[in-house]
């Protein structure tokens, strides 16, 4: 398997780290007074090709993973997998998934996933969905970057 090199230093850095300055990026959303920014990584990408889509869920059980119920999308490419959005400091969960052949669809066979996934807090889906609680995570008020491993069920 071939990993990109962001994992080392995701590794090192740890799951959470404070927003530091650098380069302006587009993000999703406004900045303002009472925002945020949360800028969230995908690692461990088997490869470059697609999109990695990670969806953001308001911090309500129900509507974790319901279709319809998010907060904010993002689509960026695999070969970047990094985004980030302007909210109000809170708790939120998030979902990611490389959709390699770009379809805009989670491809899954009857019984698993035919592209890479993730969740915020790295929660474990050894069978069936993490629970909202082991994915809420927080976003403080000076900002966070979440990185989140891509699972591969082949």
């Amino acid at each position: 398997m071939k990993y990109l090199s962001s994992l080392g230093l995701a590794a090192l850095a740890g799951l959470f780290a404070p927003v530091q300055a650098q380069a302006a990026e587009t993000c999703e959303g406004t900045p303002g007074t009472g925002k945020a920014k949360l800028v969230l990584e995908a690692t461990t990408l088997h490869n470059a090709v697609g999109e990695v889509a990670f969806t953001v869920y308001a911090d309500d059980k129900k509507r974790f993973l319901a279709k319809g119920a998010k907060l904010v999308r993002a689509r960026v490419s695999a070969a970047t997998p990094r985004a980030c959005f302007w909210l109000k400091p809170g708790y939120y969960a998030i979902a990611q998934y490389h959709d390699e052949n770009s379809d805009h669809n989670f491809n899954r066979t009857l019984f698993m996933p035919k592209e890479g996934f993730g969740f915020s807090n790295d929660a474990p889906t050894s069978i069936g969905l993490p629970s909202f609680e082991s994915v809420r995570t927080p976003l403080s008020a000076p900002g966070t970057v979440v990185r989140m491993k891509m699972r591969y069920r082949r």
